[in-house]
């Protein structure tokens, strides 16, 4: 029988035969820096480790990030994402709780009306523009059963609104009601409505052409005299839920405040007022 040694494999066949393959004998080929020390390499080692776990979790969160987006419809946000359900940002209902309508408001119509309707606009608002003929409109239709209070609502991307507040406010100062809602037609009816769509040394011939005294017009204006009140306006539309132009809040005694956010059609706004007035 053949001596055994450690590069043969054998396989018994029966009680009688052995079958012996002989498989080549191989070595590892030395390598130059087999004799260093592994210890040498561990700082190395763990700086590999970090970066290959810093690009492992980048993965990871890019194929969570990409299964919520494919969960929900692919609309999600980053935020959106990585925010816990329980802290997704949410919207205070609209209250229309607001200061109480007086003599130094702009106010269109019976001043003793039954219902009232507060819009917060912005001058420079494109759909304001296109909601203002509605609400005329609604004037002519209800006559005395009605009145339209006018505030400033400048939004802060529109580049010229908040002097426009200001300079309405100082036209309603020095003319009255009326007055003023001749200047806001005017501006809406010439504005382009793209932020400064109303140049700024136009409104100053504007309030001398609405009947305004021009020099003390200006020194209003320039004075930034009612600079606080257009931003107590909006600071308390917005406390109300006003968070964008044209908003109004119907307002009628013994009911709840109506919010309406946008540049509504007639009809919609018809059937908000016919319920207040029930």
């Amino acid at each position: 029988m053949p001596r055994k040694t450690s590069s043969s494999l054998k396989h018994s066949q029966n009680q009688d035969k052995e079958i012996e393959i002989n498989l080549p004998k191989f070595s590892l080929p030395k390598l130059p820096f087999a004799k260093l020390r592994f210890s040498n390499y561990t700082p190395l080692l763990v700086i590999g480790m970090i970066i290959a776990s810093f690009f492992l979790g980048m993965e990871t969160s890019k194929i969570q990030y990409l299964q919520l987006q494919l969960k929900n419809g692919g609309t999600n946000t980053v935020a959106n994402a990585v925010a816990p359900a329980n802290q997704q940002p949410t919207t205070p209902p609209a209250s229309g709780n607001i200061k109480p309508v007086t003599n130094s408001d702009i106010i269109r119509g019976n001043v003793n009306a039954k219902v009232t309707l507060v819009e917060y606009s912005d001058e420079e608002c494109p759909f304001c523009k296109s909601f203002h003929p509605t609400m005329k409109q609604l004037m002519t239709d209800y006559g005395d059963k009605v009145r339209w209070v006018y505030r400033t609502y400048p939004l802060p991307f529109h580049q010229n609104a908040d002097k426009e507040a200001q300079a309405t406010l100082c036209v309603n100062d020095l003319g009255g009601n009326d007055l003023a809602w001749n200047f806001i037609d005017k501006i809406f009816e010439r504005t382009t409505s793209n932020g400064t769509g109303f140049s700024l040394d136009a409104l100053g011939p504007l309030a001398a052409e609405v009947g305004v005294d021009q020099t003390a017009f200006q020194s209003c204006l320039d004075s930034n005299k009612f600079e606080q009140a257009v931003k107590d306006e909006e600071a308390d539309g917005t406390q109300a839920g006003v968070q964008g132009t044209p908003t109004t809040i119907i307002l009628a005694d013994g009911k709840k405040p109506q919010v309406l956010v946008g540049a509504l059609p007639e009809d919609q706004l018809k059937t908000a007022i016919d319920a207040a007035l029930k």
